[in-house]
């Protein structure tokens, strides 16, 4: 019992050292949203476009990097958090275009994958979301 106890102990110490550092993975699934959605705004106020590798995410402050690599063939990509969703359940980040065709999902439409935090906004850009003002809507 106190080896499993010592095992669990180490174990709960590397994962906290490895969300403390930015390196922590998280597994789940991707979709990605295509080229209909061009031009559109994006929830932090630039258009959208098909060929950038972006990513839309629940939670991360916008401009947070992102690596994704895609479990079935281990092809990844560096993707820039840009928008809000995925808004259908059970998936964890939206991709481009063009980030999903790095990866090679094109086809199956959505992936198991593994995304790794990367690089995080400065505090006074994560502050300027915050504030962001939107350019008024055309008619």
């Amino acid at each position: 019992m106190r080896i499993i106890s010592g095992i669990f102990t180490f174990s709960m110490i590397i994962i906290f050292m490895a969300m403390v550092s930015g390196h922590a993975e998280t597994l789940g699934t991707a979709s990605f949203y295509g080229k209909e959605l061009k031009g559109s705004r994006t929830a932090n106020g630039e258009r959208f476009n098909p060929a950038e590798l972006t990513a839309a995410h629940r939670s991360l402050p916008f401009g947070t990097k992102l690596r994704v690599t895609n479990l079935e063939n281990h092809k990844s990509v560096v993707v820039r958090v840009t928008d809000r969703g995925p808004h259908k359940r059970g998936r964890m980040i939206d991709l481009s275009y063009g980030a999903a065709k790095a990866v090679g999902m094109l086809k199956t439409g959505t992936a198991k994958v593994s995304v790794a935090r990367i690089a995080t906004p400065s505090s006074a850009s994560a502050n300027s979301d915050a504030q962001l003002q939107l350019p008024p809507r055309r008619r």
